[in-house]
């Protein structure tokens, strides 16, 4: 008989080691907390709004090879809508001018020299700085490995790392922007294609993750919460979820993919980051202009990143925390006046919803990227999985599924 493996947390971190030992041949059943799968990755019915919207909006790339195997596996890549190219459209409004930086497909970048392909006003020299981020000591902030000003800085990198590391990025670490410059801009546009589900997270992510999962006989129990781990010397001997505990035999082993904190409380003596960053969504219902960029960079506006969805309009602002405190009816205002402007939009503010995550993704800061722990631990049969443990990626959705891959890796070898 198969040995059983435990996963605890149906995040997209226990979705992908679920589905990586399945596809090994080995027994899955999966414990989620609350009673939906998907974690930060989620999609629900808004009332307020009358339709289904995600969470926030949530962007893959190309290149993001962890993720795009992942849902091959599970038969849902075509549920990504992506551009024929790099392509990425900007509007800066303080000054009025929109442009879009169209990349090559090629890992020579033969496009920053084309005027009507780059940034506007960016120089060589500016690009070429870029690749002392891909050699940033370990420990280094941004602002100390390069310099943060500039046409390239403001126009592009900043605006592209503030959505991949969610902290602002003078303060932030200079080895995870170096992973992401490495896997994107360095590796050649066609690993930078923006790929976006506009049917929904649930509907790309989720709902075929928990179809394969039942499909090939494992489980998902749902509002199932781990109150403690049984450990015996270097093994865990049982799951102990309150009303029931589960024991382990010999051969069985445990993945753990919950948020730091739940880990922490679990696992003695486990390193997490401790800080956070929040992530701000707005949602308004209304149909988008036909000619509107399915989504559109926003510079010199509190918008950072528009995008265009069947029926709605949504904004996505990173590095959010100076907003948790303000209104929801002043956010919806403001952010509304924008999305006018840039969509030229005439009509009144359309039905909205403000979906706030305060803790929507540790601090890519240095001295919290140094408490990120190994995906093993000193017990043998337990393995850690999350966008929070030590991917080399910033948290982000292939962080989260890379991890999970990892931690199902580790799990064959036990």
């Amino acid at each position: 008989m198969p040995r059983q493996i435990h996963v605890v947390g149906a995040g997209l971190a226990g979705l992908s080691a679920a589905v990586q030992m399945i596809s090994r041949g080995l027994a899955v059943t999966v414990h989620e907390a609350t009673g939906q799968a998907g974690g930060r990755c989620r999609s629900y019915y808004d009332s307020t709004l009358g339709m289904e919207i995600d969470n926030g909006n949530h962007l893959v790339l190309s290149g993001n090879a962890a993720t795009l195997s992942y849902l091959d596996a599970i038969g849902s890549r075509a549920g990504l809508a992506a551009p024929p190219s790099a392509s990425f459209p900007f509007v800066d409004l303080a000054t009025g001018e929109s442009w879009t930086v169209r990349a090559n497909d090629g890992i020579i970048p033969w496009w920053i020299l084309d005027p009507a392909r780059g940034v506007p006003g960016a120089r060589l020299l500016e690009y070429l700085a870029l690749a002392k981020l891909m050699r940033a000591k370990s420990g280094a902030t941004i602002g100390e490995t390069i310099s943060c000003s500039g046409p390239l800085y403001s126009r592009l990198i900043e605006p592209l790392l503030i959505a991949a590391l969610n902290t602002e990025p003078r303060s932030a670490s200079a080895a995870l922007a170096g992973a992401v410059i490495r896997e994107t801009l360095a590796a050649g546009g066609r690993n930078y294609r923006p790929l976006i589900a506009i049917k929904g997270l649930h509907n790309v992510f989720v709902g075929p993750a928990l179809q394969y999962i039942a499909t090939h006989r494992g489980a998902v129990n749902f509002s199932r919460r781990l109150r403690q781990l049984e450990l015996d010397g270097d093994r865990v001997t049982a799951l102990d979820f309150g009303d029931a505990s589960v024991r382990l035999a010999p051969g069985d082993a445990v993945v753990l993919a919950v948020p730091p904190p739940v880990a922490q409380s679990l696992v003695p003596g486990l390193s997490t980051p401790t800080e956070y960053r929040a992530i701000v969504n707005a949602h308004f219902r209304i149909a988008p202009p036909k000619d509107l960029a399915p989504m559109i960079g926003v510079i010199n506006g509190l918008t950072q990143w528009l995008f265009a969805f069947p029926g709605r309009l949504s904004v996505t602002i990173s590095a959010a925390d100076n907003l948790l405190d303000q209104s929801r009816e002043e956010l919806a205002r403001r952010i509304w006046a924008e999305v006018a402007e840039i969509a030229k939009i005439a009509d009144a503010q359309p039905a909205w919803q403000i979906v706030r995550e305060r803790r929507a993704t540790f601090a890519a800061l240095p001295r919290e990227e140094a408490r990120r722990p190994a995906a093993r631990t000193a017990w043998r049969n337990l393995v850690l999985a999350g966008d929070w443990t030590r991917t080399g990626l910033p948290a982000t959705i292939e962080g989260a599924i890379r991890s999970g891959r990892q931690a199902a890796e580790m799990i064959a070898l036990i």
